[in-house]
């Protein structure tokens, strides 16, 4: 699973480097109400609460608000938040029993930490299309 996490988020991470108008990263297209930059300041925000503090006990404390308000931050700084969360998701999910209780309720119940981290590497990859999308709407090309 740690694999998969190093991979998407790398292709997050190359996502948002390709984003020739920084600018851009704060504007929408289509029917997607959230902006890429948004999109990412959500991950960050989500992975760093979500296997930070509830399973490595980081003591980080999320404000899910500001991840859809806040705005312009810096492409370098999305990027160096994305690049800090590798190493933190890796070794937090080499580090615990996938089989064991997730510490909260997850999706309305108490559920696994395996199940956890699947349905957190299926959210990036929803999120990471969307910012794909989001990228070609707004700048054209693959």
């Amino acid at each position: 699973m740690a694999q998969f996490y190093t991979r998407d988020l790398h292709k997050l991470i190359d996502e948002v480097k390709a984003f020739r108008d920084e600018a851009n990263l704060w504007k929408t297209a289509g029917s997607i109400c959230n902006t890429s930059g948004n999109l990412v300041l959500h991950l960050i925000g989500g992975s760093n609460y979500l296997f930070g503090t509830v399973l490595a006990h980081t003591g980080y404390v999320r404000d899910r608000d500001r991840e859809f308000t806040q705005n312009g931050v810096p492409k370098e700084e999305l990027i160096r938040q994305l690049e800090v969360l590798i190493p933190l998701i890796t070794n937090t999910i080499t580090s615990i029993d996938l089989t064991a209780p997730y510490p909260i309720p997850f999706d309305d119940a108490l559920r696994t930490n395996g199940y956890v981290v699947i349905q957190l590497l299926v959210h990036l990859n929803y999120h990471l299309g969307q910012v794909n999308y989001l990228r070609r709407a707004l700048e054209g090309g693959d």
